[in-house]
């Protein structure tokens, strides 16, 4: 009976422990579909690591930057479930990856997600020679500070940020950091905030308000909040954000309201007024998104009414986040995306309007963005000054920032090919650029402009070469090292054979051929005879001295005997030409051989018996013509 008892006891011990274990785990699931991952995460961390826990435990790192433990749980997930993940892990872990600057495996898996090889450190490479500017950065020092972000120009001395410096205000779930709110402060000289104050009730809440922006006159502002409730969506029940106008009236914030175009099933965040304040430009995931936000734009009419919603489309958006737009005074689009190649976690891109579109984004380059979330990028075009946000110290920080051209723009080499005597454009040259070791760097076809143009490096030696077929390769040697130039204009005169050489002349097909006197062989042989040889070496000097030149010998016969034979005979005779050739110190891969046979009459003679032997014999010679 005592027995019955303890058995009986262990099997409800037993049972509860697994209800406890189910019930601890529905909470866990339910916390991360409410983003609260830090306590998702604990609860997780204690339960069997199946591929749904991996997965979320994962996430809850991945979406709180704890990137350390990130890597290290979705490493575990792929090394247990890795046929079975699903791929967008491939672009998660690989962000994680990229966040600690391990771009080798980032690479692999982001080749992997994309189907495309991936290179970040070949573009990274690339683009600090290509970004149109670097920034010269400095964290604003401020009292309290605690995750800021999204600094914003209000006035012409006055700024205004979001902060989670309010300590009265509620704890949020995600990070365990107060509520936001909206300050406003002064910026010194000196680029330190002073006299922070928050903005009024009118514009705090309870709930999160960030991303200010304010119309020329300073009397209109735009401004996220999140709803005090949360909404059921398809996957999860999440408080989504919406844009709210406020007014300014006798130096008080009021007439708060919320856009037309806000829902209770999506988000709508960080807006940007253009400095017309025709344009209202936001982020959102409203329906047709292309990915999980896109920057959108919408018409602010004079009367107050807005027009519909206007994704900017596939060139600025990707199938991920881009969010934080900012429209400058020269109507240049600033944006941060982690769906265009960056750095890590959230770079900073610009986008020139061009015929009333965006073209295609720029990384702003490695002096701004850095491998993890850079973001909220303001300017003032007219002095270069800015301001940007950045989470790389572990909490979101403010930064203000000097702008300057990027000098490693200013390097290159440019100029057209033309020929030298009749200074025609020389289309379909071929241009190459070699390093100081004389491997190539780069090569192109010119246009029908025949302009080239190469992007360079500073202190360097280069050697710029222009070829074409049947001309002359001209050499420019050049330098950007203390001695040398930023920036060269090379005009490549390329002379033609048929200019610089009286015995090179150009055929009635358009061939160039070097014209020397006539070789003869023995009948029915193919050696060189002592009288060919000498016009032979007339070949050799000239070869020498352009040692670019590469040549094709070719024999012909008359119509006289088998076809086969006259065939055979003729590829004979070519190959001891070349051979001799090569024997005088020619390169072999200078040269060609081919027998014609019959085929290349110069005459009437295509068969027997209907020429004379001196009309017979102008058919049987050796050619030279220049291929390159």
């Amino acid at each position: 009976m005592k027995k019955n008892i303890y058995i009986l006891a262990s099997l409800l011990l037993v049972s509860g422990m697994a209800l406890a274990q189910k019930g601890n785990l529905k909470r866990a699931n339910k916390l991360f579909e409410m983003r609260s991952y830090i306590e998702a995460a604990e609860i997780y961390e204690k339960k069997e690591r199946n591929q749904e826990v991996l997965q979320n435990l994962a996430d809850s790192y991945y979406y709180n930057a704890n990137l350390q433990k990130a890597i290290k749980t979705y490493r575990e997930l792929f090394v247990s479930y890795g046929d079975s993940i699903d791929i967008e892990f491939h672009f998660r872990y690989a962000q994680a990856l990229k966040g600690v600057k391990d771009y080798k495996e980032a690479d692999f898996h982001l080749s992997r997600y994309y189907n495309k090889k991936v290179n970040t450190p070949a573009f990274i490479d690339a683009l600090e020679k290509t970004t149109p500017h670097t920034f010269k950065l400095k964290q604003i020092e401020n009292t309290n500070s605690s995750s800021d972000f999204g600094l914003v120009f209000y006035g012409d001395d006055k700024v205004a940020f979001a902060s989670a410096r309010n300590s009265k205000n509620p704890s949020y779930s995600w990070n365990k950091l107060p509520y936001l709110d909206l300050y406003k402060a002064t910026m010194t000289d000196s680029g330190t905030l002073q006299d922070i104050t928050p903005f009024s009730d009118e514009i705090n809440t309870d709930s999160h308000e960030s991303n200010a922006t304010f119309s020329k006159d300073g009397k209109t502002m735009y401004f996220n909040r999140t709803n005090s409730t949360r909404t059921k969506t398809d996957e999860n029940k999440i408080a989504h954000i919406k844009i709210f106008k406020a007014e300014l009236v006798d130096g008080n914030w009021t007439n708060v309201t919320e856009l037309p175009f806000n829902s209770n099933a999506y988000s709508c965040e960080h807006p940007a007024l253009s400095k017309d304040g025709k344009t209202l430009y936001f982020a959102s995931d409203m329906p047709g998104t292309i990915g999980s936000f896109d920057i959108y734009k919408v018409t602010v009419n004079e009367d107050g009414t807005y027009g519909e919603p206007v994704n900017l489309g596939n060139k600025v958006n990707t199938k991920h986040r881009e969010q934080f737009p900012y429209i400058s005074a020269l109507n240049v689009l600033y944006f941060s995306s982690d769906g265009h190649l960056g750095y890590g976690g959230l770079d900073v891109f610009r986008s020139d309007m061009v015929n009333v579109n965006f073209n295609k984004p720029i990384n702003l380059g490695g002096s701004i963005n850095s491998n993890l979330d850079d973001f909220s990028y303001t300017i003032r075009e007219k002095n270069n000054k800015g301001y940007v946000s950045s989470n790389r110290g572990g909490y979101d920080r403010l930064y203000g920032f000097a702008r300057e051209e990027n000098i490693l723009t200013k390097y290159l080499v440019e100029g057209i090919v033309q020929d030298k005597n009749t200074k025609e454009l020389l289309a379909g040259s071929l241009v190459t650029l070699f390093d100081e070791t004389g491997t190539v760097i780069q090569d192109s076809l010119v246009g029908e402009k025949a302009d080239y143009l190469f992007k360079i490096e500073p202190n360097k030696k280069y050697k710029i070469r222009g070829t074409r077929k049947a001309y002359i390769p001209q050499d420019v040697e050049f330098s950007t090292d203390s001695k040398g130039k930023i920036s060269h204009n090379i005009y490549l005169t390329l002379e033609a054979y048929t200019d610089a050489e009286e015995n090179v002349k150009k055929n009635e097909r358009g061939d160039v051929q070097i014209q020397l006197d006539k070789i003869y062989f023995d009948f029915d042989k193919s050696n060189i005879r002592e009288d060919a040889a000498t016009t032979l070496n007339v070949l050799v000097d000239l070869m020498k001295k352009y040692p670019d030149m590469e040549v094709e010998v070719s024999a012909h016969t008359d119509a006289r005997g088998p076809d086969q034979y006259n065939l055979d005979l003729s590829k004979n005779r070519a190959a001891a030409t070349l051979e001799y050739l090569v024997s005088k110190g020619i390169e072999r891969n200078r040269l060609k051989s081919i027998g014609y046979g019959e085929m290349q009459p110069l005459n009437k003679c295509i068969k027997e018996g209907i020429c004379k032997d001196e009309e017979y014999d102008v058919n049987r010679r050796c050619e030279f013509t220049i291929i390159n």
